[in-house]
This record gives C-alpha cells, sequence and structure tokens, in this order.
C-alpha cells in the first residue's frame, strides 16, 4: 500500500468512530516507494511516465513529478530499477543495473528543470550508480580502454572512468537525495553485505558484489570525484548513495524530513490530539532515520502522542514504546507474506478502527 492508500482506509476508519473529528491525511514517504505521490500531493504538480530499461534491461515504464510551476521535479529509482519490477525467481545483483535510473534522469532533464528530488529505496541494484552513470554519458573502461557492460559484475574489471561525453545539462542542475539509509559504500555494514542479500545475492556474490564496490570507489577517489565512501547513505540503493554524489555532484538529506517540509507537517502538528503513522514492518532500523522515527520524533518535540500501525513488529518490541506512545501491529495471524499483504487493507481497517475505540474509552472513563 502507498501512503495515500493508508491516509484514506486510516480517515475512515477514525472517521466512523469520531463523525465531528478533523482529521488531517499528511501522505509521507522517506526516499522509498510512494515518494512522488506524497511529494505532489503536498505541492500539487503532474505526474508524467517514460519507458525506460528495467534493471534486467526490459522496458518498464517509469514515472516522476513535476511542480513548483514545472522548475522543480521529484522521481523514484525503484520506478526504474527498484525491485519490484524483477520476479523474485529472476533476483540477480551481479547483472541488474540502475541503467534505467539515469535514462529517467535524462527525460527529467528533457523538461527544463532547475532541481530534482530523487528517491534512493527498494533497489534491485548493487552497482554504485555505474548504470546510471553510463546512461548519462559517462565512459566505464577495462585496462585496454573498452567500455564495460552494465551491471555490478563488470564492474570487477574497471580500471577508469571518462567524463567527456557527460550531458552537459547535468552541472546546472541542484539534485537531492532523499535518503533513510546511513550504510556506508563498503565494509561490514555497506551495501553489498547489508542489503545484497535481500537483492538475491548469495554469499559468493556478496564477495564479488564488495570487489566491485570497491573498485569502484577507487577510481572515484583517485580522480577525485569524491574524498570519502564512509559518509551516511553512500551505501544506500546498492551504493547509488555514493553514485549520485561522484557523478552527479548530488547532496544526501533526510527523505522524512524533506517530505515531512514540503507537507507543512511541524504546522499540522499544533492542536492535534494524536499522530497515526506506521510503515511495512518496524523493527531495529525504524530509529536509524526512518520515517516512523521522524515522525515520532516531530510529534514528542510538540508534545503530541503517537500512535503506530506497522505490518508487523521486529525484534526487542518493548523498546518501541520509547519513540510510540502506542506500538501495534495489524496482522491478524496470517500464515505468510503473501496472505499479510492480501489482507493488508481489511486488516488495516480493523486493526485502526479498533484503535480509534480504545481512544473513545480514553475519552470517556467508565
Amino acid at each position: 500500500m502507498r501512503s495515500p492508500q493508508v491516509c484514506e482506509i486510516l480517515r475512515r476508519a477514525f472517521s466512523e468512530v469520531f463523525p465531528k473529528a478533523e482529521i488531517v491525511s499528511l501522505p509521507l514517504a522517506d526516499g522509498g516507494e510512494g515518494t512522488v505521490e506524497a511529494l505532489l500531493a503536498a505541492s500539487g504538480g503532474e505526474l508524467r511516465t517514460v519507458s525506460v530499461s528495467g534493471p534486467l534491461g526490459k522496458p518498464v515504464e517509469a514515472h516522476f513529478g513535476l511542480y513548483n510551476n514545472g522548475r522543480s521535479a521529484v522521481m523514484e529509482m525503484s520506478s526504474a530499477s527498484g525491485l519490484e519490477l524483477i520476479d523474485s525467481k529472476e533476483r540477480n545483483p551481479l547483472k541488474a543495473s540502475t541503467y534505467g535510473t539515469g535514462e529517467l534522469l535524462k527525460a527529467i532533464l528533457d523538461c527544463g528543470v532547475s532541481d530534482i528530488t530523487i528517491g534512493i529505496g527498494g533497489s534491485a541494484t548493487v552497482d554504485g550508480g555505474a548504470g546510471m552513470a553510463q546512461a548519462l554519458g559517462y565512459k566505464l573502461l577495462d585496462a585496454a580502454g573498452n567500455e564495460l557492460e552494465r551491471g555490478a559484475e563488470a564492474l570487477t574489471r574497471l580500471s577508469s572512468i571518462s567524463a567527456e561525453g557527460v550531458d552537459k545539462r547535468l552541472p546546472s542542475v541542484k539534485l537531492r537525495v532523499a535518503c533513510d539509509v546511513r550504510n556506508p559504500l563498503l565494509g561490514r555494514n555497506g551495501a553489498a553485505r547489508i542489503y545484497g542479500p535481500q537483492k538475491g545475492a548469495t554469499p559468493a556474490m556478496i564477495k564479488i558484489l564488495e570487489e566491485a564496490l570497491s573498485k569502484l570507489a577507487t577510481a572515484w577517489l583517485s580522480n577525485g570525484m569524491l574524498d570519502s565512501v564512509e559518509l551516511p547513505g553512500d551505501g544506500a540503493a546498492g551504493g547509488l548513495g555514493a553514485g549520485l554524489r561522484a557523478f552527479c555532484k548530488a547532496r544526501m538529506h533526510s527523505g522524512a524530513m524533506l517530505l515531512m517540509d514540503a507537507a507543512g507537517f511541524a504546522t499540522h502538528l499544533k492542536g492535534a490530539s494524536f499522530v497515526v503513522t506506521g510503515e511495512g514492518c518496524t523493527d531495529s532500523q525504524t530509529d536509524e532515520g526512518k520515517l516512523c522515527s521522524e515522525v515520532a520524533n516531530a510529534a514528542k518535540r510538540a508534545g503530541v502522542p503517537c500512535l503506530l500501525l506497522s505490518g508487523s513488529l521486529k525484534g526487542d518490541v518493548l523498546n518501541l514504546n520509547k519513540s510510540f506512545d502506542v506500538a501495534l501491529s495489524i496482522s491478524t495471524g496470517h500464515s505468510s507474506l503473501e496472505e499479510s499483504i492480501a489482507a493488508g487493507r481489511h486488516d488495516l481497517y480493523f486493526t485502526a478502527r479498533n484503535l480509534a475505540k480504545l481512544v473513545t474509552l480514553k475519552l470517556n472513563p467508565a
């Protein structure tokens, strides 16, 4: 479910219990799927679609948004290079490429914008943005001067990077990266080891991916394209965070804070009785800058209770009460993830309505 759908279900559930209440719905995101919808919902604008290369080369329909009278754009790398675009049996991070993300960026540049916000959650790739760079005109060369094919595996043969053919419009555009991940590019907490497995990487693949990203990092550092690959977020989206900094001179931002500011979240907190937020799975990573924790932090600063409704709660669940006044899972006992997803709308409505009834008991004690 995207955030506008979740907001509508919550609105319906709470309005049935509180028919006279003023309910403010603010679709939010933190750089992953739903970022375009959330930002356009906050600022208005126009949604556009373009055909690009998917993670494994098959054409896909990607989207982006134009707002601020066409001067600004927002996109999600997952729309072009996301995990959702590949069947679980086809996942192969050695071959997957961000080339389509570069094509999507070029389509946005064609619109004459002055700034771009790019959400980088939900990727299927671990190529450090190499494919994106190739689509933008960079040449990634082996020791013999031959151009590398797309995909992370080819980067193990990377020798040099040429910027001669790069799209000349790129330097004039301000690019912000909306990111909720703080991992560095390499090492124990890097892109390959932490996020490779969810993209289909075996232990043997992870070693190759780490080598590939290391080769790319060496080329960036030796060419003066970056000073470090250890900044928070460099390992996001399979290293695309560092790739956007190196190839596009992009700046990293908290995706949650960008969207909350655009939606005027702090203003809406004034006078609120409580806030309801949620995500697919709440675990130890939620406190690492993810949307729910930023919502809870803002609510706490404003003295407003924050109620969490998530698909599942994992890890040290008692610790969640440090951030959230109430933390609940909407799960009703399904035996598989597929069943939980299929019943998600029903379960969210059921749990939200029951939560609203509990609030009435608090307001009207026996």
